[in-house]
């Protein structure tokens, strides 16, 4: 949707007169165009892709949340993967902790069991 706000955006600063009074002003408005037209062309590619690999709104949701098109940019973008495998191990660890709370609110409220529900 940004793309094509940035396609419309910049179709309009080429019918605006003063592209006609100022050649320089032109042909940086040409230039800007052709630039929002080819990142609109290449994002539709890249949505349509996602479409026919991924094949539905909903798995199109799944794979944006770590599945194979998450893997697919990992190469491109190492920090993404580190980040990725960090918010799974701290995931992970806030399950743990999770599970170790439930267990002491189950037991007697007792003194120790307490003091470990509190840390």
């Amino acid at each position: 949707a940004m793309s094509k706000s940035a396609v419309k955006i910049s179709s309009d600063l080429l019918s605006n007169p003063l592209c006609e009074q100022e050649p320089a002003f032109l042909e940086m408005v040409t230039a800007f165009d052709t630039a929002m037209k080819r990142m609109d062309a290449f994002n539709q590619e890249k949505v349509d892709w996602l479409w026919l690999e991924v094949g539905s709104a909903g798995s199109v949701l799944e794979a944006w949340n770590g599945g194979s098109v998450l893997e697919s940019f990992s190469s491109v973008f190492p920090s993404l993967n580190m980040a990725v495998k960090r918010r799974e191990q701290t995931l992970q660890d806030y399950k743990r902790l999770q599970s170790k709370v439930e267990k002491y609110e189950e037991k007697e409220r007792t003194g120790p069991v307490l003091a470990k529900l509190h840390q």
